[in-house]
């Protein structure tokens, strides 16, 4: 019986304890303080893996509406008198939500 009897090899030991310590992470950072790392930790590795996909769906969900929020057309700033208009400011998205709904979703799970 050799040392990859359970699927570790030296060669793929230290990928996969980085991908586990990235997901540790991302679950407790985007996690809003729900989840502590022991938590995480010793958590199921298929219960990991579903509160990291619900983290993701529920930054895409919030990205769309966002999104949908912020598109109001073709109207312009300023209107035909020469006077700004107030309501016709495009708001940019805030960064925060591509950066997280990004770190999220280049987690490789193994």
């Amino acid at each position: 019986m050799g040392l990859d009897f359970f699927g570790l090899t030296l060669e793929n030991s230290q990928v996969y304890r980085k991908n586990l310590f990235t997901q540790i992470h991302n679950i407790v950072f985007h996690g809003n303080g729900g989840y502590s790392w022991a938590d995480i930790y010793n958590m199921p590795r298929w219960l990991r893996l579903f509160t990291l996909k619900e983290i993701e769906n529920h930054f895409k969900k919030q990205k769309e509406q966002y999104d949908n929020a912020s598109s109001d057309g073709s109207s312009t700033v300023v209107g035909p008198d020469g006077k700004i208009n107030p309501k016709n400011f495009k708001i940019n998205q805030p960064r925060h939500l591509n950066h997280q709904l990004h770190r999220v979703q280049n987690i490789e799970t193994n």
